[in-house]
């Protein structure tokens, strides 16, 4: 078992040897444009790429809440797209994020995460423009990362 590790950072530069996966929570409108998808698009193109892609073709693959787009940035960096979020606006359903979707992409990074033999690096997802709260995704991260025995850090953004 591990232990959950939060640093100050950016998670697009994960801090860990050996292979890496960045994972972070999208939309399912296919919408990139704001938040932490700004620091991964500067750093690398290829997951707003393959995202829009994924958004594009959703009606003939698995696009959707709780599904996860896994792109190679580099031999040794993946980034995990994660739809955990419905919309993008507060409206009378409450904020965008949908716990149960990012349990679900969670579950399935955890296995990316143990056929690469890689550590997991991400933002406190789910919190920022999607309007979740910590105290509720922090425990989803535990139970389906750590417990599990994948690496995981959480970058707070000096």
């Amino acid at each position: 078992m591990q232990t959950l590790r939060v640093i100050k950072g950016d998670a697009t530069s994960p801090q860990a040897k050996g292979p890496k996966i960045v994972a972070h929570v999208c939309n399912d409108l296919g919408g990139w444009g704001k938040g932490f998808v700004l620091a991964v698009s500067k750093r690398w193109p290829e997951p707003e790429k393959a995202f829009r892609e994924w958004h594009r073709n959703r009606a003939g693959n698995d696009f959707g809440l709780g599904a996860v787009q896994l792109v190679q940035v580099k031999p040794d960096i993946w980034v995990a797209n994660m739809v955990g979020q419905r919309g993008i606006r507060t409206g009378s359903n409450g904020p965008p994020v949908r716990y149960e979707a990012i349990e679900r992409c969670l579950r399935a990074v955890a296995e990316h995460a143990k056929r690469l033999e890689a550590s997991v690096h991400m933002p406190r997802i789910g919190c920022g423009l999607a309007g979740g709260r910590w105290e509720r995704i922090e425990p989803l991260i535990v139970e389906a990362l750590t417990d599990q025995d994948v690496a995981t850090t959480v970058y707070d953004f000096d």
